[in-house]
């Protein structure tokens, strides 16, 4: 199946880059301490699942920061998480979970200032409006620019899948060449988009790393997905990728084109035997003269299944790039 593949869907986080977030911008409105507003926003984000979460756990850990209990947690699919901490409850997430919550933006024109920059944008906010800014960033997988330069040679088209924001997506997207960017996507309309490539008679591998992939990973032709991976994406899959690694997707293309290959050459060698010789055993051709012996008939056959047997074994030859 995957020597059909003619388009690839990649999610951004985690699979083009290597998920490994931290935190470079941080807008204060508030009128807490600085510090003090990261250990509750911390906090919270360290029962997330999500990337992004490990970014304020790194912050908590190199500030010495204790973490604290967090009361009536709640993720919101999509859009961001929910806690309670020191009675106060925080509203963390992108700028649709303000929309949800009828929380008012006045911090546009400065996400837009962030997103520029490459960031991911988490919003924090309470019920009486928007406290901080925070902008945090990944780095891409040192390997992203050359697989998907690989990927553009063979005209397999190249898509990148986020629930990231227009402007941080094309920006990365822009700097390893992918072409086509689908953002601001919640995971059900993820799937929606593999659904509407496939419609286009495209044959589409989706490749994805987290809980907001599976359903998406599920629907695709082909679900691969990274090692790093959450559990529930790798059993969405129909490969893992074990050595985390995005030139593994080549090597998966090449060697699965290379046994298709070898399929139809012995079909071809099968039935090329079967159709000489059996005629000849048949002894439609005796009138002409043309006969065989038993023993020959025996020793050609054996050499029919010997020449696909060795032609099978020659995969174990193929070179991983």
């Amino acid at each position: 199946m995957l020597g059909k593949v003619n388009t690839i869907v990649f999610d951004k986080t985690g699979t083009l880059t290597y998920g490994k977030l931290k935190i470079s911008e941080i807008r204060n409105y508030s009128k807490m301490e600085q510090k003090k507003l990261l250990q509750l926003v911390g906090s919270i984000e360290s029962k997330s699942t999500h990337p992004i979460g490990k970014a304020f756990e790194n912050y908590l850990e190199e500030n010495q920061l204790e973490k604290l209990e967090v009361k009536e947690f709640e993720n919101v699919t999509g859009l961001g998480i929910i806690g309670k901490v020191k009675e106060q409850k925080l509203i963390l997430g992108n700028a649709k979970i303000l929309e949800k919550y009828n929380i008012e933006n006045r911090y546009g024109k400065e996400e837009e200032e962030l997103t520029k920059k490459g960031n991911s944008i988490v919003y924090v906010a309470n019920e009486e409006g928007i406290l901080a800014l925070i902008g945090v960033n990944d780095i891409v997988r040192e390997n992203a620019i050359e697989v998907i330069k690989e990927l553009n040679k063979n005209k397999v088209e190249t898509v990148m899948l986020t629930g990231d924001n227009k402007e941080t997506a094309t920006k990365i997207a822009k700097e390893i060449g992918i072409t086509k960017v689908i953002s601001n996507v919640l995971p059900a309309e993820k799937t929606q988009a593999i659904k509407k490539l496939k419609e286009e008679e495209k044959y589409v591998m989706m490749c994805g790393d987290g809980i907001n992939d599976s359903p998406a990973l599920a629907t695709a032709n082909i679900g691969v997905s990274v090692n790093s991976g959450t559990d529930i994406a790798m059993d969405s899959s129909d490969v893992i990728l074990t050595k985390n690694d995005l030139s593994s997707i080549l090597n998966l293309i090449h060697i699965s084109k290379r046994t298709v290959r070898n399929i139809k050459q012995n079909l071809f060698w099968a039935f090329f035997y079967n159709c000489l010789m059996i005629p000849i055993a048949m002894g439609i051709f005796t009138k002409f003269g043309v006969t065989i012996n038993p023993m020959m008939a025996s020793l050609a056959m054996m050499f029919s299944s010997i020449t696909v047997i060795l032609n099978a074994l020659r995969l174990r030859r193929i070179r991983m790039k």
